[in-house]
């Protein structure tokens, strides 16, 4: 293995709309749970986007949280992976046997932080025997990198619809037998959002839900959600084919991946009473709901951050049964001395998903 440089190329942030590509120190291990990435593909994720545009706090920092690459260094308290190993990073760490952890609540961990720093030639890694994951060697990197977020994020988002559906007492059916494929596909489901999380989440609520519906404001999006199994319209006319396919019910569950407080409010006029609204939209913003709406349609709902660990079996038996139309998925595939443009590009909705390429 190449001794490792004491410097390295990383992109960042340095105030709204202003990243740079920086030569920073090479991070090393802190915590003997700790290892150090030598990065192969970062990816440019739309929760980039919040920091970018200024919506979260903080400047100065290294960018980025999807990563795929080997360790190049370990904390003698590793026992899982050792180096050469080559490993996907989720987004979140967790230590796996905290409270929260326990349950299956990874993504709150007691320990967790989320994860910044991806977007550079190595990366550190905290907890990594309870975080990592090893690469599956069938898969192309660039595929398996939507295994870091996106993929499980939409599949969590689509799953937490499934189950609110359901009265546990009459409908029992655990996480295993998702990853079976043994949970029966029910209702109709709205995906509203098409971009790269929105399309995960179609192609993740076509194994649990009869029919996949979608919606998004940019019309080129529609087409990739054509693709991606559902039914594509623009909302106005996803609203009057709802109400028409649903008997004037509305959707048993809506999924939204936006993260605006419009998209909310549209998940809420579109979903029926007893229906089931799931979020996984970053809102950087106060959303303000219409209590009445909650009220009159006894809304079940469900916000928040993926638990990426506990989601990823099931989520990667969907990436292997659409293998095909996600090799197709990662639009770009650049050096990362064009990250300052490619983020501009991103946040203007002039490309699709983007990942960084270390050996360019």
């Amino acid at each position: 293995m190449a001794p490792v440089p004491k410097t390295m190329r990383a992109v960042v942030i340095d105030g709204p709309f202003d990243v740079k590509v920086k030569q920073v120190p090479v991070p090393k291990c802190e915590k003997d749970t700790d290892v150090v990435i030598k990065v192969h593909l970062a990816g440019l994720c739309g929760s980039d986007l919040h920091a970018y545009r200024g919506h979260e706090d903080g400047s100065g920092y290294v960018m980025g949280h999807e990563v795929i690459g080997t360790i190049v260094e370990a904390g003698s308290a590793v026992a899982n992976f050792t180096p050469g190993d080559i490993v996907m990073a989720p987004f979140s760490v967790s230590c796996g046997s905290c409270f929260y952890c326990d349950q299956g609540y990874t993504s709150r961990c007691e320990q967790n932080k989320c994860l910044t720093g991806g977007q550079a030639e190595y990366f550190r890694m905290p907890l990594a025997d309870a975080t990592l994951f090893n690469f599956p060697p069938e898969l192309p990197e660039e595929v398996a990198l939507l295994m870091t977020d996106i993929l499980p994020t939409g599949y969590s988002a689509a799953m937490n619809a499934r189950r609110l559906l359901d009265d546990p007492l009459v409908d029992a059916w655990t996480l295993k037998d998702a990853e079976a494929g043994t949970v029966p596909k029910k209702g109709v489901a709205v995906v509203i959002g098409c971009g790269p999380v929105g399309l995960c989440a179609i192609s993740s609520a076509r194994s649990l839900f009869e029919t996949v519906y979608a919606t998004d404001l940019h019309e080129s999006r529609l087409a990739l959600a054509e693709k991606h199994g559902a039914v594509a319209l623009p909302l106005a006319q996803l609203r009057e084919e709802i109400l028409k396919v649903t008997n004037g019910r509305g959707a048993d569950a809506v999924l939204e991946v936006v993260g605006h407080e419009s998209a909310v409010l549209d998940a809420l006029s579109l979903v029926r009473p007893y229906g089931a609204v799931s979020s996984v939209g970053v809102h950087t913003r106060n959303v303000t709901i219409d209590g009445n709406i909650l009220y009159d349609k006894n809304v079940r709902m469900q916000f928040g951050r993926c638990s990426v660990r506990t989601f990823f079996p099931a989520a990667l038996n969907v990436l292997k049964d659409n293998l095909e139309l996600f090799k197709s998925f990662v639009e770009n595939k650049v050096d990362l001395d064009e990250a300052p443009e490619y983020y501009k590009l991103f946040e203007q909705g002039k490309v699709a998903k983007t990942v960084f390429d270390m050996s360019k």
